[in-house]
């Protein structure tokens, strides 16, 4: 099994989970995002090479000592990481036991990729956009409900507390009443970890 990859960034220190991480980015994204940090991801010139597990372990292993010295490791992102769950499992069951995975995804996948990774995986970064379907599907191109779903699947395993919300202001798409409320039913569900920003938008 090989995956598509945009990117391999090295020494990336408390911005993609614990310690020392270094963030594996997939090509293929099934959002449209209107103001999308990776466009790269869904254009057939971006992507950067294809590699299997055993590959990618020979490539980020010259890291090792940072991992295991800070409690880093492995950050999955993209694109959308969970497009590539079995290339994710199978390099887990390969790298070192010391090393933490961290995914960073929009969880708008079918359940069953999520399920394949979720005991492989110690943290997730999950950019939800916003809870309001009109809102997400504005700015996406798609709907919610499946990110929905895999958010009460999270819970419902007793895992949501590996999860980080990323809870942006979107310029000409939501407000700050729309961010409380997006945060008043996650907390509903059971989330408490919440990280809020505001995306800069060049104008022209």
């Amino acid at each position: 099994m090989k995956a598509p990859l945009i990117a391999i960034s090295r020494h990336r220190i408390a911005t993609d989970g614990v310690g020392v991480t270094t963030l594996v980015a997939f090509h293929g994204c099934p959002l449209a995002c209107k103001y999308c940090l990776n466009p790269q991801c869904k254009r057939a010139d971006g992507l950067w090479k294809r590699m299997s597990p055993k590959e990618l372990l020979a490539e980020v292993s010259l890291d090792d000592i940072y991992f295991q010295a800070t409690k880093g490791g492995i950050c999955f992102g993209g694109g959308e990481p969970l497009l590539y769950s079995d290339f994710i499992l199978q390099f887990a069951e390969i790298m070192p036991s010391e090393w933490n995975i961290t995914v960073e995804t929009s969880l708008n996948v079918p359940l069953e990729q999520l399920k394949t990774i979720e005991k492989a995986v110690s943290k997730y970064v999950i950019d939800i956009k916003d809870m309001d379907s009109d809102i997400y599907k504005r700015y996406t191109g798609k709907g919610n409900q499946q990110v929905i779903d895999n958010l009460k699947y999270l819970i419902s395993k007793g895992i949501g507390s590996k999860a980080c919300i990323r809870l942006p202001l979107i310029p000409n798409f939501n407000a700050e009443e729309n961010r409380t409320k997006s945060e008043e039913q996650l907390r509903e569900m059971g989330f408490d970890d919440f990280d809020k920003f505001k995306y800069f938008v060049k104008e022209g």
